[in-house]
């Protein structure tokens, strides 16, 4: 028998009754009855509840111990009285007397509670992550995190995909977000980088002749953190796929998915077969490339109807002449709404930078009419077209916003989101994924007005390659897609391209000269060179699948050690500095700005 234990601590039942039995865990809790002490003893597994009277030389010793401190418990099995079974744990119907005790581990004043599940600061929670990690929720997060992954491997070998292993340190990349340079001590004055995803790498593997490739991927971006996005480091699913097409892709991902979430949650899922929106539809209906399908508000975009001599509303028209658009959202049966939630929303929009959000409400008395601050500019013969068009009804509310379209489309997509919120329309017991498409191969940049790529340089252009107008370069669509869950994008993908002469005519697009894609894309460049198959495919974040699953808004709360906002590990001081020595040996010296 294992010296430590016999059993875990949420193994015993009252078939165990009886029995002398050996647990070693962590003090959870403790209550002293004076005569009787009660200790909560968790382990990995669970908590058993262990009982010593004050006769027993181990008593004081006990009494004494502080929680969290480690310990071996020697016992017998007993039943639990019929009052005092305790149906919140698995082993509530039993406890364990106390013959024997010892000391594992001391445990020194805590910085904060393990048995409670209360918020703590960052900085003391970070700091004391390993502390942090016993207590029962994020625990479970973790755990439920392993389970996640190892039961992603395995449906990913059922759908005959091979795990590979792709390089950490590489070269860096001009696309994307800052890489992390790691400098050589070999190659004097040069550098490795971290990998902001195995891309070119799983693209190799497939041009070397493996059909189904898969890894979970540590990838490395020295951006900002977010909420649902982690500072430094984060995992994905990578997966590449040989002779396949934009919907060979979503079939397997769908399937994954839809296992995943009916296997680890008990949420109900919206769609099956995830519907796929464009991402020019997806902008207009829902002011978002990530929208949250579980809100059943649409926008809906009337401009053309501010041409109309019977709406005298001028501010908006004078807008709408030059360049401008007005969209709106409509909110079913608000007519007994008060007059301070249409205002409030009002006043919501303003401090999100915009002029506001008019609004009016539809009647009927002879003829429809519309109450509120702007219904006096809209005739009733302009308001039938106003319902035909957005599918309103009288008692119905409709806000509006006007503004030049990338603007409009933030504060209405954000408007949406809002009053979803408050009009409490979200069900949060669903999961409602979706594919937004066609992605724009290019964008023009703002600031400096060139043209460049949009999401990904490797991506596949949509159409006929051999008769694209590269003279209109913004009209040009890629095979890009990206998957979208209750608001939140799990990944991006796309249809690579696997034609050298291709990829330099759109490179060429973007301000690469045949040299520049050669000196930065050699082996990729080098390796479609030789017979490259058509391939594909996708790579969702582990981290993300996981907050979605435990329900948690914070990717923090899914992540074993995770860094603070400010890229730092506050339990390993990192980063941290390095020594002279370990500098002259990189041949590099450190100028800090002033």
């Amino acid at each position: 028998m294992n010296k430590y234990r016999s059993h875990h601590c949420n193994e015993l039942r009252k078939n165990n009754v009886g029995q002398d039995v050996i647990l070693s865990g962590w003090i959870n809790k403790k209550r002293d009855h004076g005569n009787l002490l009660f200790i909560d003893l968790r382990d990995n597994y669970g908590i058993t509840q262990c009982i010593i009277d004050q006769e027993n030389i181990n008593f004081k010793l006990l009494e004494r111990t502080p929680l969290e401190t480690v310990v071996k418990i020697e016992g017998k099995v007993v039943d639990r009285t019929t009052e005092t079974i305790n149906k919140d744990i698995e082993t509530g119907e039993i406890e364990v007397t106390i013959n024997n005790s010892e000391i594992l581990g001391t445990c020194k004043e805590l910085p904060m509670p393990v048995f409670s599940d209360q918020e703590y600061a960052e900085e003391i929670r970070l700091k004391y992550r390993f502390l942090d990690l016993r207590r029962k929720k994020i625990h479970e997060n973790i755990i439920l995190r392993s389970k996640v992954i190892s039961f992603i491997r395995n449906e990913m070998n059922k759908l005959g995909f091979l795990e590979f292993q792709t390089p950490i340190l590489t070269s860096s990349s001009p696309e994307g977000a800052r890489d992390f340079l790691v400098p050589s001590r070999l190659n004097p004055g040069k550098f490795y980088a971290l990998p902001q995803a195995p891309q070119q790498f799983k693209q190799l593997i497939m041009v070397s002749g493996f059909d189904k490739y898969f890894q979970i991927a540590p990838c490395f971006r020295d951006e900002d953190a977010r909420a649902d996005r982690s500072p430094g480091e984060f995992y994905q699913l990578d997966l590449e796929m040989s002779f396949v097409e934009q919907d060979d892709v979503f079939n397997v991902v769908e399937t994954l998915m839809v296992n995943t979430f009916k296997k680890f949650s008990n949420k109900k899922l919206k769609y099956d077969k995830f519907p796929k929106i464009s991402y020019k539809e997806a902008l207009l209906k829902y002011g978002s490339d990530k929208p949250d399908l579980r809100n059943p508000l649409i926008i809906n975009d009337i401009s053309d109807l501010f041409s109309r001599d019977d709406i005298t509303f001028e501010i908006f028209k004078k807008l709408v002449k030059s360049g401008s658009k007005v969209r709106c959202i409509v909110t079913k049966n608000t007519k007994d709404k008060p007059r301070s939630f249409f205002d409030s929303i009002d006043k919501w929009a303003k401090e999100q930078g915009a002029s506001g959000l008019a609004y009016f409400t539809l009647e009927k008395n002879n003829e429809i009419t519309a109450k509120g601050p702007v219904g006096k500019f809209f005739s009733s013969e302009s308001l039938l077209e106003i319902m035909k068009i957005t599918g309103a009804e009288v008692g119905d509310s409709i806000f509006l916003s006007c503004g030049k379209e990338k603007e409009l489309v933030k504060i209405i997509g954000l408007a949406r989101d809002k009053i979803g919120k408050d009009l409490d329309l979200i069900d949060d017991d669903i999961f409602a994924f979706c594919w937004i498409v066609d992605y724009p191969m290019f964008e023009r940049d703002e600031v400096t007005n060139k043209i460049e790529f949009s999401h990904n340089p490797f991506s596949m252009p949509q159409g006929n390659t051999d008769k694209l107008d590269l003279d209109k370069p913004l009209d040009i669509l890629a095979y890009q897609y990206d998957i979208v869950c209750n608001g939140i994008e799990l990944s991006s993908g796309a249809i690579r391209n696997h034609k050298p002469d291709l990829m330099y005519k759109l490179f060429s697009i973007a301000g690469y000269d045949k040299s520049q894609v050669d000196k930065k894309f050699s082996g990729m460049i080098n390796a479609l060179s030789y017979g490259a198959p058509p391939h594909g495919g996708i790579a969702p974040g582990i981290d993300r699948i996981v907050m979605l699953l435990a329900n948690e808004k914070n990717i923090r709360e899914v992540t074993m050690f995770p860094m603070n906002q400010n890229a730092q590990d506050l339990m390993m001081n990192a980063p941290s500095e390095v020594t002279e020595d370990q500098l002259k040996e990189l041949n590099l010296s450190i100028k800090l700005k002033k």
